[in-house]
């Protein structure tokens, strides 16, 4: 009895969560909420699952200059959007988001010049409504690539499709406004590529996805089976600076015992010949522990050579022309 009661207090804290109302609830929750995944039918089963697929690979036969493996290094600028979107911004949370651009950015910025490695930057626009200065610090190279990462890191899986639409179309907009050009990429807050994001991108005309992780090498997604012609980058939580140095998380790991992971995982990347897609924050790598590792781990990509250093908008558009896969066309959701 008392296992039912939490789940029926659970679904009802989500209903609140979600507006109170039926109409305001998305419909793959109205389903969860009406009736558990093991009473679906196959057919709903197989709607749910087939609404984002990959699809074709993408890998290339080769990388560019003869490399062996393409080396795809992304920050996500979350700053104070984090403790904003989740609710809970007290004063000792905004100040560890703070610490991002105020510090970790800069020494984040300074290590890939002084290598002349380009990356690519996934920021909240209200990251760069906060610290507008970021924008110069990225761009000052020419080297680097800014991507979108929602509007205030909100959770793409909890919203209407029409709330993520304006979000998005907002970010979007604001990114194009500061830097005079529209990005080519996205990568979903908290990696929460929700059930309407697919058509919300497609209808916003963006070209590469980094959010998903059904490969470790790059393909096109698919929508209900379909071809979109959106180049998925995927990602790993393996591969993700946050959840592993969180010093507040069950799973936090020592500095070095990571390097040693990401350095394992870029070797056998290099083996295969494949992509290495590594997510870092300035605000978690940019502490001085940290950035030892990050620079213990691209002193070790240079040592060992035949490395292709790229933004991800850039290994995005060499996978598509390989591959003879064309710009995905303009969609209205």
């Amino acid at each position: 009895m008392r296992s039912r009661s939490c789940v029926v207090l659970g679904a009802l804290s989500l209903l609140l969560l979600f507006g109170g109302c039926r109409q305001a609830t998305p419909r793959f929750l109205q389903r969860w909420l009406s009736e558990p995944a093991w009473q679906w039918s196959d057919a709903h089963v197989l709607e749910r699952v087939n609404a984002v697929r990959a699809g074709r690979s993408l890998q290339p036969k080769q990388w560019p200059g003869g490399a062996r493996v393409a080396v795809l290094l992304s920050f996500d600028v979350d700053n104070e959007t984090l403790a904003l979107a989740s609710g809970k911004p007290t004063i000792g949370t905004l100040s560890d988001g703070e610490f991002g651009a105020r510090v970790g950015l800069g020494r984040v910025v300074n290590l890939l010049d002084r290598h002349a490695i380009p990356a690519t930057f996934f920021v909240p626009a209200m990251s760069l409504k906060l610290h507008p200065e970021m924008a110069g610090v990225i761009r000052a190279s020419g080297r680097h690539e800014i991507g979108v990462h929602g509007w205030i890191h909100e959770g793409p899986s909890s919203l209407s499709a029409e709330a993520e639409r304006d979000l998005l179309g907002r970010a979007v907009d604001h990114l194009t406004k500061v830097t005079g050009k529209r990005p080519a990429g996205y990568r979903a807050p908290a990696l929460d590529f929700g059930p309407h994001t697919l058509a919300v991108l497609r209808s916003l005309g963006i070209e590469y996805d980094s959010s998903l992780m059904a490969d470790d090498r790059p393909y096109e997604l698919l929508a209900l089976g379909q071809p979109t012609g959106i180049v998925e980058l995927p990602v790993s939580w393996i591969l993700d600076d946050f959840v592993l140095l969180n010093p507040r998380a069950e799973t936090q790991s020592a500095p070095r015992d990571l390097l040693q992971v990401w350095i394992d995982e870029y070797d056998r990347a290099y083996d295969e010949g494949t992509a290495f897609v590594l997510i870092l924050h300035p605000h978690v790598i940019g502490r001085r522990s940290r950035m030892v590792v990050l620079e213990a781990l691209v002193d070790h990509i240079e040592a060992k050579g035949g490395a292709w250093f790229a933004t991800l908008g850039q290994g995005a558009e060499y996978v598509r022309q390989q591959a003879g896969l064309q710009a995905p066309p303009a969609s209205a959701e």
